[in-house]
């Protein structure tokens, strides 16, 4: 599952430290798929022994359902498990669905502030796609809002790999339509009967880029950026080839979508020194915890 170190101006816990939390999120997460698989598997609900170092976690949740399930038969004694959860898939993905909502919490709060974010987002399909269908490798940053000379700057969807950056613009029409890709300033969406213009999405990954290389410039001028036009769900027609950007559509989608989830490298040490300067220079909205507001008297231990 990858992992959302920035959702829009919300407050992240990898803001606080870049180096610790993505595997700590990593180790974390496979710890409690362990536990929970064996758990399923032998139908034994240890629930109580899934820490993820949160109050009732969302795996505790999850494991608490598998120990309300456990029925006691009185008349062999033996414990049977009346799941709903049939197959192995069915429970790694109820698992990959509390996970997400563990993401959105990690990515909108800390220990001493909270991000408030649109409802919508606990249902995202096009979030959820990027989060749970990627590796723990991939860092991911959700339309982010980049604060440049104190003037706030929205940007698309960037992933960070351990080999490079991509800049991605999802454009999705109804199945039927195809996109056309017209020149540098216009594309159409032909629905067949009709015909629309939109402003051609090179120019948001362009601005997004120019954004991106300038934070970079000084310290990680050389690491790999690619812009992505992409498309699950319709064909591109291509009658102009955007500069140094990728179309992929729906005939392509499959290969592109393979070749990321085989990266197989560990996190790397420019990957997160890319991801903590980009982390410093976003827009970040936030409130104190209640509870915090309480106390003040409060000091940070750094403060003097």
């Amino acid at each position: 599952m990858a992992q959302l170190i920035k959702l829009e101006d919300c407050i992240s816990r990898y803001e606080w430290d870049i180096y610790r939390y993505p595997s700590q999120f990593i180790r974390l997460k496979q710890d409690n798929w362990k536990k929970l698989l064996d758990a399923w598997q032998e139908k034994i609900p240890t629930y109580e022994s899934i820490e993820w170092g949160e109050s009732l976690s969302p795996i505790q949740k999850l494991l608490s359902k598998l120990k309300r399930n456990a029925v006691s038969s009185a008349t062999d004694g033996e414990i049977n498990m009346d799941n709903p959860l049939q197959t192995e898939e069915e429970l790694k993905q109820q698992f990959l669905d509390d996970l997400y909502a563990f993401q959105l919490k990690w990515a909108s709060s800390t220990v001493s502030d909270v991000s408030y974010f649109k409802r919508s987002y606990h249902k995202d399909p096009v979030l959820k796609y990027f989060l749970q269908r990627f590796p723990d490798n991939y860092l991911i940053m959700y339309h982010p809002i980049f604060s440049i000379k104190h003037a706030p700057m929205e940007a698309e969807i960037v992933m960070i790999s351990p080999i490079g950056m991509e800049i991605i613009y999802l454009l999705e029409a109804p199945d039927y339509a195809t996109i056309i890709c017209e020149d540098e300033r216009a594309w159409v969406i032909d629905e067949g009967k009709s015909q629309s213009k939109i402003v051609s999405p090179v120019i948001a990954l362009k601005r997004t880029e120019t954004i991106v290389k300038g934070i970079l410039q000084q310290t990680m001028p050389d690491f790999p950026i690619r812009k992505t036009v992409l498309s699950r769900t319709n064909h591109i027609l291509l009658q102009h080839t955007p500069y140094h950007t990728s179309c992929i559509g729906k005939r392509d989608h499959a290969k592109w979508f393979k070749e990321k989830r085989a990266l197989d490298s560990p996190l790397k040490s420019s990957q997160l020194k890319v991801a903590e300067r980009l982390l410093k220079h976003c827009l970040t909205t936030s409130v104190k915890r209640p509870e915090w507001e309480e106390d003040a008297t409060f000091t940070y231990v750094d403060e003097e």
